[in-house]
């Protein structure tokens, strides 16, 4: 019944649709056919040396009005009840011209019907001068609308492809973008890394072996391209992982590392490499120079929206802090990703906090 009643609704609405522009293009071609009566009792006033008088005024405009309505009318029902296409042109033109033809033809005779009426006069069918007459003015004026509309539908049809051309530029420039902010991998953590697994080396060689492995498997994954700019959150957490493992063996003891995610959570998309760069600056920037009681946590919630926070009880922010802090990859990743959509807040209480707030897009 649903169903039913979604499909009652579109007709009515399609059908309310159809009902405003008939009206609307009535009014329009009614205001037409008013200044074209304006024009040609000018023009016959001009060319007989005086003026037609108020009579003959409203005569023009009243034969004007009501071919224009006339014409109007026929076009419209010819394209109802044919369903010509504009594809077929020569079929489209012909019935266009028809369609003003006829609506000429009737036009006339109504309006001599009516004058007979209202003046009680003999009313005669068929007037051949004024539909010579006629007919040339309703093809010139009909030309010259057909050219209108045409060309601005050209116009209308590059206007479109134009816009269409310059998503797709930006499509491929937000990914270009997404590709290069995902690819940074910061140096000073590879540097740090690779004397870690030189000293490593001759002390625990199987340590260094493992270390090695879990910094190729993090370098593999900044670096694939293939992968889309959203992903599962227990994909994205399985890297954190892999990159806090690869600092434990820097940091030993001195800091402790914590991660907490709601349930439900594994299949939510969130940006691939977001969580870790945060993770790195807060290792870089806020717990870099403690010896011991090191705390870093990740915070993963759901409500209406997801919440990323990453909390450390190092140095906190400081007061002016500039986008330069490691975080300008995360606000241009974010805006591309939710333009409008998201909130990053940086907080020094009640704890030193980065929070994320991005929309649920569960997989």
């Amino acid at each position: 019944m649903a169903f039913f009643n979604t499909d009652i609704e579109a007709a009515n609405a399609r059908q309310k649709y159809i009902s405003q522009s008939w009206l609307k293009s009535n009014l329009l071609y009614l205001g037409i056919g008013v200044g074209i009566g304006v024009v040609l009792a000018l023009l016959i006033s001009a060319f007989n040396g005086s003026w037609i008088g108020l009579r003959g005024l409203i005569f023009q405009i009243l034969f004007s009005s009501i071919i224009s309505l006339c014409v109007t009318n026929c076009i419209y029902v010819s394209q109802k009840l044919l369903l010509f296409s504009k594809k077929k042109f020569w079929v489209y033109i012909s019935i266009y011209y028809a369609s003003s033809i006829l609506g000429m033809l009737i036009a006339i005779e109504l309006i001599y019907l009516i004058q007979a009426w209202l003046f009680d006069q003999q009313y005669h069918f068929f007037h051949l001068q004024d539909t010579l007459f006629s007919s040339i003015v309703v093809v010139i004026i009909c030309t010259i609308i057909f050219s209108y509309y045409t060309q601005r539908e050209r116009m209308d049809a590059k206007l479109k492809e134009r816009d269409l051309d310059v998503l797709r530029l930006n499509q491929i420039k937000t990914q270009a973008q997404l590709d290069t902010l995902q690819s940074k991998i910061n140096p000073h953590f590879l540097y740090n890394s690779l004397n870690a697994i030189a000293s490593l080396i001759h002390e625990d060689p199987d340590k260094a072996e493992n270390m090695t492995l879990k910094l190729s498997r993090l370098f593999r994954y900044s670096i694939n391209q293939n992968q889309e700019a959203l992903v599962p959150l227990q994909e994205e957490m399985e890297i954190v992982s892999t990159y806090l493992d690869i600092e434990k063996v820097r940091f030993g003891d001195r800091i402790d590392f914590f991660i907490q995610i709601d349930e439900g959570l594994d299949l939510a998309k969130i940006p691939r490499f977001l969580i870790q760069p945060l993770v790195e600056n807060a290792l870089k920037h806020g717990l870099n120079h403690k010896t011991k009681g090191g705390e870093l946590r990740i915070e993963i919630r759901k409500t209406d929206k997801i919440v990323i926070s990453i909390l450390d009880n190092g140095l906190p922010f400081p007061e002016e802090l500039g986008l330069g802090y490691g975080l300008q990859s995360t606000y241009d990743k974010l805006e591309l990703l939710y333009p409008g959509a998201y909130e990053l807040q940086i907080l020094n209480h009640p704890l030193k906090e980065i929070r994320i707030q991005i929309p649920t897009n569960n997989g």
